[in-house]
């Protein structure tokens, strides 16, 4: 979306309201492709697995009450996660993804939808093709509807009529958009094993990053963070959903998209202005050396209920 829509990353396109729209049918197709070759070709001899890693924050309705905020929650997930697991768990666009976009694009006189469509042999071939699903989950937002009025120039953001809030009282101690919200995590798996049919799950990204160089490399909050996180994920667990792996994100500082090296996700920190590029270990390393080491928390204590 922040590639083909707004522009922010690479390739740095602004097609707003189609071009995000068609890279992701192009993606979901190609990913389709590479899974039937693999299982023709590859699988009876190497038994590996093809799978799809698809990042998604969870939305909450503000009031669970109301019918409009939780249809307007159920947008949220299905325009972010359901875009694709949609096509590949269950054959094609969520329902009320092609309702909005039709509606949308006929109130601006277009002749189709900008949401393009699967014909029935695309649909039959993409199905089912995920030997697994990968998740980044890195937080959630409270979601509530808004009307958003008709605009000739059409927008991906007000194609599904909703607004995002935060609650003040949320830790965030990274960037602007990262709220720490580790219950979100059990809900969106537990929406996942429900939607689709309880696939095996791996966590391909999780975690939290800081914009200024921690102080003696003490990254407590991350602690908090993957702790808080990790033991949702347990919870999870115990609800019967099937997450087979767990990874932080990540396990080195990088190159962040758009924010470049001034957003640090790593548990190693690493010296940019060095030409060596030297790795030193922030506290978070040796909690989560523990944590992988006991597969699980080494300490009972540290399970919340």
């Amino acid at each position: 979306e922040k590639g083909y829509e707004t522009g922010e990353h690479a390739p740095g396109l602004k097609l707003g309201g189609c071009g995000a729209y068609k890279a992701a049918h192009h993606i979901i197709k190609t990913h389709a492709k590479v899974w039937h070759s693999y299982n023709n070709t590859w699988r009876r001899e190497q038994r590996g697995m093809v799978g799809i890693s698809l990042t998604s924050g969870w939305g909450e309705p503000v009031d669970p009450h109301s019918q409009t905020d939780r249809d307007a929650a159920e947008r949220y997930i299905q325009f972010h996660l359901g875009w694709f697991a949609n096509p590949i768990y269950r054959g094609d666009y969520p329902e009320v993804m092609k309702n909005y976009v039709g509606k949308k694009s006929a109130q601006q006189g277009l002749g189709t939808s900008r949401l393009p469509t699967f014909s029935v042999q695309e649909k039959t071939y993409i199905k089912g093709t995920s030997d697994f699903l990968g998740i980044g989950h890195f937080t959630t937002r409270y979601v509530l509807q808004k009307n958003f009025p008709f605009l000739q120039v059409s927008s991906y953001h007000t194609d599904h009529d909703l607004a995002e809030l935060v609650d003040p009282n949320w830790p965030a101690p990274g960037p602007k958009w990262l709220y720490s919200v580790p219950w979100g995590f059990r809900r969106l798996l537990n929406f996942i094993k429900t939607q689709y049919g309880n696939p095996l799950i791996y966590v391909t990204e999780n975690g939290v990053s800081e914009t200024v160089q921690c102080p003696q490399l003490c990254d407590e909050w991350r602690i908090q963070y993957l702790k808080g996180y990790i033991n949702e994920i347990l919870k999870a667990l115990n609800d019967g959903v099937n997450v087979k792996g767990y990874t932080a994100w990540s396990l080195l500082d990088k190159f962040e998209w758009n924010k470049g090296f001034s957003e640090r996700f790593g548990l190693y920190h690493i010296d940019f202005k060095n030409k060596n590029k030297p790795r030193y270990p922030k506290a978070s390393v040796d909690y989560y050396k523990k944590i992988i080491s006991a597969n699980g928390f080494p300490s009972p204590r540290e399970v919340m209920s």
